[in-house]
């Protein structure tokens, strides 16, 4: 199984992708999105996060952080996916049954600038693309909604992208993606792969020691 990156540092942007155990469902009903929302602010509160964008999805979610400390991010989801777990099992009477997530989280560094804006938009159409809205900003479980249409206290949760936000996001929002971008996107999703321009990419990877994020994912018989 591609390992997720280990780098946890301060400054950079990262993409965030937790699984349900088997890809089994997470949530059902509004209460179990509104059950993984309020830990999410209660983490954001202890670990002072920086939530730039998320998407809540029946097996799984999506986040992009952008952690101000050394170390944080690590903190902040492993808080984040065991208290939830925690609390899912007792809401559902299932506490001791196992585990809720498949397994530890995947991520990969964003380079703060177009790529990072692809991201954010792949992130917040995820229940569009996914068929599940007509529009996506209509995906109450994601941060779209909660910008538009949130009250005060809902919209404390997310925090300033460093980058600029696109005239008309709707409409660009709602455009599906080119699919060389998906699959650039879900690439690095896989391997942990820094996620930005050719030189970018490869000053991330040999700082971190990310080189295995490049490897074909298979090795030629002897002989060949």
């Amino acid at each position: 199984m591609p390992r997720a990156i280990r780098t946890d540092v301060g400054n950079y942007c990262y993409h965030i992708i937790n699984r349900a155990n088997a890809r089994l469902p997470i949530f059902f009903k509004e209460e179990d999105y509104e059950l993984f929302e309020n830990t999410l602010e209660e983490a954001k509160e202890k670990y002072n996060m920086r939530i730039l964008v998320y998407c809540l999805m029946p097996n799984h979610f999506h986040l992009v952080l952008y952690p101000k400390n050394d170390g944080d991010l690590g903190k902040f989801m492993q808080w984040l996916t065991l208290t939830h777990t925690q609390r899912w099992h007792q809401q559902k009477n299932t506490k001791g049954t196992g585990h809720l997530y498949q397994g530890r989280y995947k991520s990969f560094i964003i380079e703060k600038d177009n790529h990072l804006l692809s991201v954010l938009n792949y992130v917040e159409c995820n229940a569009f693309r996914a068929k599940l809205v007509k529009k996506a900003e209509n995906w109450k479980f994601c941060s779209l909604w909660r910008k538009l249409y949130g009250n005060d206290k809902q919209k404390k949760l997310l925090s300033v992208w460093p980058i600029s936000e696109p005239d008309d996001y709707l409409s660009f929002v709602n455009t599906p993606q080119l699919k060389e971008v998906e699959e650039s996107i879900r690439l690095s999703v896989i391997k942990g792969k820094p996620y930005g321009n050719d030189n970018w990419s490869m000053k991330i990877i040999k700082k971190f020691g990310l080189e295995s994020t490049i490897r074909l994912p298979w090795r030629p018989k002897k002989g060949t």
